[in-house]
């Protein structure tokens, strides 16, 4: 690989030590985000020639035109500043932990008298957060319990100490079957009220031993008294809170404040579970997916995962339990990768669940994969064809009253779009709209370059048009040595008949056929591909036009304009230092000065 001399001298002199990497393009956009716990040694191993990366990487360093670092303490503190940055700035070659679902949460609002509520919103000023929990079911049935153990007021009155003296409120129905104790009319003191909200904190915590010891000690106090009826009370409510920690109970209960954190991954992709565990309950669970960009390692995939879900999900655990070793160490937390006993139960569960999403997505795969194969067969028999049509690709011209003729071609590999494949094509022998010309020209064009690069052959070739537009291509694959090679056919608008080579009579499909839609489909993608061009070149020449008319700016500086600032709105808009910086002072002050004319 080719390393300019700015970007050597900087790897030169990178520090060998732990830090953030930023890498930007020639536009100056932030492409990467790494960590490394040597600077000097990780960026230095980019630009080795005798390193075997993958295409991306190779795409992504041919990308690279700056460098930009930032040192850190440690390895860990690197990983909390590259999450950062991924999540704020969203690079294209980096992976990101994505997702759009809001959370609900419980919140114990800070007002008198608190009330406890449902929300999806974190805002901490509100008052005391807890969870996130899993589903909105998760998330009633802990309201639920708390609102069966305390009278905990539902009302959103403003129940300040004035107000409940004044007598401005009235108790409700929820007064009248027990569910609320009255604190509008001062039934209830605050200090009584209070007590029952610290208890409904335990529970919300998890912490369900503190509240259980709590009514077993007023159960057994009651009855000392011989007050039966409260200390029934009291045995029933631990029997609710018995009943939904047995529901919720997985392992030791003794097990408390845990992280459960395991991954299994493949060539494309890593699946990762996330268990918070309270006093042996599994107070939340999370499945994530994650793509891989640059054929990362399922290490460095969960390495980056702990420190996001613990952010995201706010976790304080002081331990985390894996499946692989973590290679980072934190002072937040201590990891456990467990051999035996109940924390392995544990791992094994999370692991079991990232298995289990792993293996929905590969079946959903080979289920959608199984559709697409059963419409290229039925297109197979359509158009009767030797071999299956794994590859497709369809060309089309675009023009409008002759004038920035273009062309473009779009690749579907297993029925399904592969827009890495896609081509587009500025006409260069034709002059004015000969759009059988300009059809066999693309056609020499693309099938040249394969035959030079010894590229992969499509299995069948479409044309959008009729008889001339189809002939005109089989021209171009004749002159080639391709025709015969590769099946062509020609698919006209207006009644969707498909033609064949050298046939005059056209082939009709039904119009139901999978197989038929699957070429509309394809030809389709193709003309609104090459109308996107089309436009984009329409636009850019108005662009080049008007900037090339200010006295002293040329073709060159005018591409650097549009590239930069994508309009001439927009550099009308910019500042004379914006532009100085970009094109230099002499052409800045020109273009300001035509601003200002006009």
């Amino acid at each position: 690989m080719k390393v300019n001399e700015s970007l050597k001298a900087i790897v030169s002199n990178l520090p060998d030590s732990p830090g953030v990497y930023r890498y930007y393009n020639e536009e100056d956009v932030l492409i990467y985000v790494g960590k490394a716990k040597s600077l000097k040694k990780r960026v230095s191993s980019y630009f080795n020639k005798q390193s075997q990366y993958s295409r991306k990487t190779e795409k992504l360093v041919s990308e690279i035109r700056k460098i930009e670092y930032t040192l850190a303490n440690t390895e860990f503190d690197a990983l909390l500043l590259e999450n950062n940055l991924i999540k704020q700035n969203q690079p294209k070659y980096n992976i990101l932990l994505k997702d759009d679902k809001t959370f609900p949460y419980l919140c114990i609002i800070k007002e008198p008298f608190p009330r406890i509520i449902a929300t999806r919103k974190f805002i901490p000023k509100w008052g005391e957060y807890f969870g996130p929990y899993a589903g909105v079911l998760a998330m009633k049935n802990i309201l639920e319990l708390v609102r069966q153990l305390y009278s905990i007021r539902t009302c959103s009155l403003l129940l300040s100490e004035a107000n409940i003296q004044q007598k401005k409120f009235k108790v409700c129905l929820e007064y009248h079957i027990g569910n609320c104790k009255g604190p509008c009319e001062g039934f209830q003191e605050l200090k009584n009220y209070l007590d029952d909200i610290a208890q409904a904190r335990n529970i919300l915590k998890g912490d369900l031993s503190v509240v259980k010891n709590t009514f077993a000690a007023r159960m057994n106090e009651a009855a000392e008294k011989l007050e039966f009826e409260k200390a029934d009370e009291y045995k029933q409510k631990l029997g609710l809170l018995e009943n939904f920690q047995v529901k919720s109970l997985v392992v030791n209960p003794k097990i408390t404040n845990i992280d459960v954190i395991t991954i299994t991954g493949n060539e494309n992709g890593a699946f990762i579970n996330y268990l918070k565990v309270k006093e042996g309950s599994i107070i939340f669970s999370k499945n994530l997916e994650v793509k891989k960009k640059l054929n990362e390692t399922d290490e460095d995939i969960l390495n980056m995962a702990v420190a996001e879900l613990r952010a995201t999900y706010r976790s304080d655990n002081p331990e985390v339990y894996t499946n692989i070793p973590l290679s980072l160490k934190s002072d937040e937390f201590e990891n456990v990768v467990p051999l035996i006993g109940d924390k392995k139960k544990l791992v094994d569960m999370s692991l079991k669940n990232a298995f289990y999403m792993k293996r929905e997505k590969e079946l959903a795969k080979e289920t959608r994969q199984s559709k697409k194969n059963e419409v290229l067969s039925i297109l197979q028999k359509n158009l009767r064809l030797l071999q299956l049509p794994r590859i497709i690709e369809c060309f089309d011209n675009s023009n409008f009253q002759g004038t920035s003729p273009v062309a473009s071609m779009v690749r579907f590999v297993d029925g399904k779009a592969d827009k890495k494949g896609y081509r587009h094509f500025n006409i260069k022998t034709v002059i004015g709209p000969d759009d059988f010309a300009s059809m066999k020209e693309i056609v020499t064009r693309r099938y040249k370059r394969i035959m030079e690069e010894q590229g992969e052959y499509p299995q069948l070739i479409i044309v959008d048009g009729g008889k001339g537009q189809l002939s005109s291509a089989c021209e171009a694959l004749k002159e080639l040595g391709l025709y015969g090679k590769i099946p062509i056919v020609g698919i006209a608008k207006k009644l969707e008949e498909i033609y064949y080579p050298e046939d005059p009579l056209p082939l009709l499909i039904s119009k139901k056929s999978p197989g038929l839609q699957l070429m509309q489909q394809i030809r389709d993608e193709a003309h609104r591909f090459a109308i996107e061009f089309h436009r984009l070149k329409r636009s850019k020449n108005t662009f080049i036009t008007e900037i090339e008319n200010i006295p002293g700016i040329g073709k060159k500086t005018a591409d650097k304009l549009l590239r930069h600032f994508k309009s001439f709105k927009k550099i009308k808009e910019a500042s004379l230092e914006e532009l100085t910086v970009l094109i230099g002072k002499n052409s800045a002050e020109k273009i300001k000065q035509i601003e200002s004319e006009t």
